[in-house]
């Protein structure tokens, strides 16, 4: 891409920290605590949604929304009980620390806010590499509208041509295509390779490792 204004964009929970199987649980147990049922392969599926409407996806629009507020209390509140060791995952800082070597602008671009992207942030142990932070407090609506990716280009002072989007889910694949940013995907979040290239992705990595390995051939370059 020619080294002047260029942004690598990344979601970070299941792409840069390995969270997605606890937000998971988190979720079923809050549910079940609610009432619901729900289980947790199809909330694997809904992983990286904001949670309003992580709730609507799984108990539908019929639903009592009486009770999203506390099946999203419930969930916040024992996902937080991890906070303290939250594993990144392989080459996650590393990869952020090159790219800022290299001269890219590095934006983190999640729904998570607060303590919890405090947490999300030690975990990666890479601030000096990263410029800003596109958080779903900034946005009105999240992944997979594409909001929160242009949010981000928009701290970053780059336009979609010159960055690239890199996220686990179809939702960030969704919102990344959407915003008009090239998307790379990973694996490491559980979600299919066909699925993420069905949703966007112009390239499939298993996790921050194998993409730090391929950077020299690949849209990260």
């Amino acid at each position: 891409m020619g080294s002047a204004g260029r942004a690598a964009v990344f979601d970070v929970d299941g792409t840069l920290v390995d969270t997605n199987h606890l937000h998971v649980v988190a979720w079923w147990e809050a549910f079940r605590q609610a009432g619901h049922d729900v289980p947790m392969h199809a909330v694997h599926r809904a992983v990286g949604l904001p949670s309003t409407d992580l709730v609507a996806h799984l108990l539908g629009e019929d639903r009592d929304t009486d009770q999203d507020a506390g099946i999203s209390a419930g969930h916040k509140a024992l996902y937080g009980q991890y906070f303290d060791r939250l594993p990144a995952l392989p080459g996650a800082g590393d990869l952020l620390r090159r790219l800022h070597r290299d001269g890219w602008t590095v934006v983190l671009a999640t729904s998570a806010g607060g303590a919890e992207l405090g947490a999300l942030r030690r975990a990666i142990d890479a601030d000096e590499a990263i410029t800003a932070t596109a958080s779903a407090d900034d946005v009105d609506e999240g992944k997979p509208a594409p909001e929160p990716v242009e949010h981000a280009l928009e701290l970053a002072g780059v336009p979609a041509e010159r960055a690239v989007f890199v996220g686990d889910t179809v939702w960030d694949m969704r919102a990344g295509s959407r915003a008009g940013v090239h998307c790379l995907g990973v694996l490491c979040g559980g979600i299919p390779r066909a699925d993420l290239e069905e949703s966007g992705a112009d390239a499939v990595y298993a996790d921050p490792a194998h993409l730090l390995s391929a950077l020299d051939d690949g849209l990260l370059a």
